[in-house]
């Protein structure tokens, strides 16, 4: 299929959009077809979030125009793109905590009384979640939800408001690979019913499974669009990084091959998720030095739990937590990190940064810790002209080693793409030079060419004799880097394999809870 002969459903013509010091859109033209998935690759900060902002009425363009079925229309605010059949999935979630699926998913589409029957509304979403082939229990409160499952509400969400369009913004940064399957059969379901989907990444594997146009953008630009069948992975890449870029996607890691004594130990770990029931369930796992050891598991299997139970952010009900052979069960976040633990948290905005401060003070707020301040925060931030300069200058350090993408220092974080937002992160967690590192998701959203640097960094800190607790859905990532893989399901260990040693099979039947490994099995890898 190609733009110029199909049914166009949107046309954006001569699209401009500025912020200070960035030409995010330099006269982008654009056009998507009915019934297609429309895939626009690019790296983080290319400009395919903003030129899908601008579709969907979060910012306005400072010049062009946008058709809809031939019809020129002003999207000013989310609500008249809605009205106009236009609706987007963003990569950070906005449901409500406190509400169900059920009323998150009607909210702000539905003309509700001051009452209203709970139990006719959860039924109602049940029959269109059926319809949709998605499901998420109606039922449970928001914050039960793992992060996979508030991905699929936000879906359910934007089509239960009858739109044609659907924009999904790296919808599968932090699925699965079952719950990515499962996505792709609700996209092909969907583009059957002639709703038009746009699929914004920078993974090309994906792209290519399931996109039937690509356009790619770099710079601001569009600088390529051609069909699925004309694509291959080397060609996008050449698109998207240019020549040089190519040998990237192709970058194999060397692990570290000698490991040191043991760093951390989970003990027979219990620990409590969100709705009081147990989340993990007598874990035992461990980390030496220069190890990087993996966890692989479907979404909501308890990787969060118990990272949060390590880095102190959630209680523990049972078991023990051993750093350097010290207990810290009981420890707060704050000594954990001065004795040396660094955590990349898996939902990056919720608990990785603070949107309303500016970059310097993002990057600068974890080492104070490190440095053992003792004049409070307000001083520790800078009172003193010196001391500002000192956090301007470590800042500067970090953006630049790491690639952060900004206009200034002084810009506020939330005005950061969500792979910028996701580099500003590593970067603050990896350079303050710790002992352990808590990885969560840490190349969610970002392009290749970050993805291999974070994952390079990760084994270079090995090397060096640090150790890495690596949780990541892309089971790919951890099985290339890690030395060891615990396996969860519910909760629960059902195995640790060595890479290169197990099947794919294997390790997804544990994965699902289809398979157990003995105890003695168990105990023998963790002896090696």
């Amino acid at each position: 299929m190609s733009s110029s002969s199909c049914d166009v459903v949107v046309e954006m013509r001569n699209i401009v959009k500025k912020f200070p010091g960035v030409v995010a859109n330099d006269n982008v033209s654009l056009k998507i077809c009915r019934g297609e998935v429309l895939a626009i690759l690019g790296e983080n900060g290319a400009g395919k979030t903003t030129l899908m902002n601008i579709l969907y009425g979060l910012y306005l363009p400072d010049e062009g125009s946008i058709y809809i079925n031939g019809k020129r229309v002003i999207h000013a605010s989310p609500k008249d793109a809605i009205k106009n059949g236009v609706g987007m999935v963003h990569q950070h979630f906005t449901l409500v905590d406190d509400l169900t699926v059920a009323e998150n998913i009607v909210l702000g589409a539905e003309d509700f009384k001051v009452y209203y029957n709970p139990g006719k509304l959860i039924e109602k979403i049940r029959e269109f979640m059926k319809d949709i082939g998605l499901y998420v229990e109606p039922s449970k409160k928001a914050y039960e939800l793992s992060a996979g499952e508030k991905q699929k509400v936000e879906i359910l969400k934007a089509l239960y408001r009858r739109i044609s369009v659907l924009i999904l913004d790296e919808p599968t940064s932090v699925l699965s690979p079952i719950e990515v399957n499962e996505l792709f059969k609700t996209i092909r379901r969907l583009k059957e019913k002639g709703i038009s989907i746009v699929f914004i990444s920078h993974k090309l594997d994906e792209v290519l499974e399931i996109a039937d146009r690509i356009v790619v953008m770099r710079a601001g630009k569009i600088v390529g669009e051609l069909a699925r069948k004309d694509a291959n992975v080397r060609l996008l890449a050449s698109m998207m990084i240019g020549a040089s870029g190519l040998s990237s996607i192709e970058e194999k890691f060397e692990k570290n091959t000698s490991t040191g004594r043991k760093l951390l130990e989970v003990i027979d770990l219990w620990v409590k998720g969100d709705r009081g029931e147990d989340a993990v369930k007598g874990v035992r796992l461990s980390v030496r030095e220069g190890e990087i050891v993996g966890v692989a598991g479907v979404a909501g299997s308890g990787q969060k739990e118990l990272a949060e139970a390590i880095y102190g952010l959630r209680p523990v009900k049972r078991g023990r937590i051993m750093f350097n052979e010290v207990e810290i069960t009981g420890l707060p976040t704050v000594e954990r990190i001065k004795l040396g633990i660094s955590y990349i948290p898996e939902e990056r905005v919720r608990y990785g940064v603070s949107l309303e401060l500016p970059i310097y003070e993002n990057i600068y707020l974890e080492k104070i810790h490190s440095e053992k301040s003792k004049r409070g925060l307000l001083e520790a931030l800078g009172v003193s002209p010196l001391k500002k300069r000192v956090m301007l200058e470590y800042a500067q350090h970090v953006v630049n080693k790491f690639g952060v993408k900004t206009p200034s220092l002084t810009t506020v974080a939330g005005k950061l793409s969500g792979g910028n937002i996701q580099r500003l992160i590593v970067g603050r967690e990896l350079e303050r030079g710790p002992k352990l590192v808590i990885a969560s998701e840490p190349t969610a959203g970002l392009d290749i060419a970050a993805t291999n640097f974070v994952r390079r960094t990760l084994v270079d800190m090995s090397r060096r004799g640090v150790g890495v607790l690596l949780i990541s859905s892309d089971l790919q990532e951890v099985l290339s880097l890690s030395h060891k893989v615990v396996v969860l399901c519910n909760g629960e260990v059902m195995g640790v394999v060595i890479p290169g040693e197990a099947s794919i099979e294997d390790i997804g039947l544990m994965m699902t809870c289809s398979k157990k490994m003995s105890i003695e099995e168990v105990e023998k890898i963790w002896a090696m």
